[in-house]
């Protein structure tokens, strides 16, 4: 029988070795059976979130994934990794979407395991260009369909505006990637946790990446989770409503764990599509009690406190890059009293305080009690 059916047989042996030596990305972390589908890889018609096997031509601004534990794998010529097809919005780094047909090689977009066909990318990346890939095949389910990692063996629900939950939602926004929102966010966290708060961070927008998860939690939030928990690769050019529903799971997730505050963090800047949507809609900021402000430079601040204040929503701090600078600090002391907040602020409790009354009642134990 082995004699009759040898090509076969080496075929399956083959198969086999080669999914032991896949190098998975993080957001493929739930994907546990599945079979390699090459028949199909230039009819499909890809959609964000379908998870495929890719096969490694050069190495360029991407030299490791993040494996299922969050880890740097480093990645070489000739490797197998396992990622999704998805977009990216990153100014300072890839513009990229999902293949609308069959491509020879693709580029990876983003470290968390998110491929697609790149469409521009910033100077600074102009010399070592995006790391390449090509298509290998398809990751099936046993009924043939290819896996999507969106939703991944959970039940969604829908966007509830009138909800009442237990805790205050604070939203760190910022004039740009790379402004200082995610430091501000676990800063923030860190001085709440300090008055004893229990807090929980969401980013909800962005390209999956593990670092702001983990840099937030280390510095003091006791649950860090993002829109990658839910299976999207990125949020790039999804409908506002899907978002909501987004955000809605993602709070669902945090919710028994009765954090004392919440702080969601969407990617980019004011003007990016998905955040101008989402800061607009009504329903979603009359959920939000405070937001927070991270820009480069003063005049930036100037431009997104008038963006704030006209939907009603004035931000109670403004942080950032600028920050490090004490002249612009002094820039934009001059043009508004809202308080301006360095890293070093962040631990002064008196000053804190004077934005986020500590807890009245009975004091939590922690750690640093005992």
């Amino acid at each position: 029988m082995t004699l009759k059916c040898g090509g076969c047989q080496l075929a399956i042996n083959y198969n086999k070795i080669s999914m032991e030596k896949i190098k998975k990305s993080i957001i493929t972390k739930k994907v546990k059976n599945y079979k390699i589908n090459r028949k199909i890889k230039k009819t499909y018609q890809p959609k964000a979130g379908d998870v495929a096997i890719f096969k490694i031509l050069s190495i360029g601004k991407h030299k490791a994934i993040q494996g299922v534990n969050g880890n740097n794998t480093y990645i070489f010529p000739g490797d197998l990794i396992m990622a999704t097809f998805g977009t990216r919005y990153a100014s300072n780094q890839f513009e990229g979407y999902v293949p609308d047909k069959y491509y020879s090689r693709y580029q990876i977009l983003g470290q968390g395991g998110v491929v697609g066909i790149l469409k521009s990318m910033h100077e600074k990346f102009k010399d070592i260009g995006a790391t390449q890939v090509r298509l290998m095949g398809y990751a099936v389910d046993e009924n043939n369909q290819v896996i999507n990692t969106k939703y991944y063996d959970e039940t969604p629900v829908n966007f509830n505006p009138f909800k009442k939950w237990s805790f205050p939602i604070y939203l760190s926004l910022g004039a740009g990637m790379d402004s200082g929102k995610t430091t501000t966010a676990a800063f923030v966290s860190r001085a709440l946790m300090q008055q004893k708060k229990k807090v929980a961070y969401l980013k909800l927008t962005g390209t999956v990446y593990a670092k702001d998860c983990s840099f937030v939690r280390d510095c003091g939030a006791d649950k860090a989770i993002d829109f990658s928990y839910c299976g999207y690769p990125s949020t790039y050019l999804c409908q506002t409503e899907e978002i909501l529903d987004l955000f809605e799971n993602l709070l669902q997730k945090i919710a028994p764990d009765n954090p004392d505050a919440v702080i969601v963090e969407i990617a980019d800047g004011l003007l990016q599509r998905e955040t101008k949507a989402l800061i607009n809609y009504k329903p979603f900021m009359q959920l939000i009690d405070q937001t927070f402000l991270s820009c480069g430079d003063s005049l930036s601040v100037k431009s997104g406190i008038e963006i704030l204040e006209k939907i009603g929503k004035k931000p109670v701090l403004l942080s950032g890059l600028f920050t490090t600078s004490p002249l612009m600090v002094k820039e934009v002391q001059a043009i508004t009293d809202i308080p301006v907040f360095t890293i070093e602020d962040f631990m002064d409790k008196t000053k804190f305080s004077q934005v986020f009354l500590p807890v009245k009642s009975e004091e939590k134990l922690t750690v640093n009690d005992f």
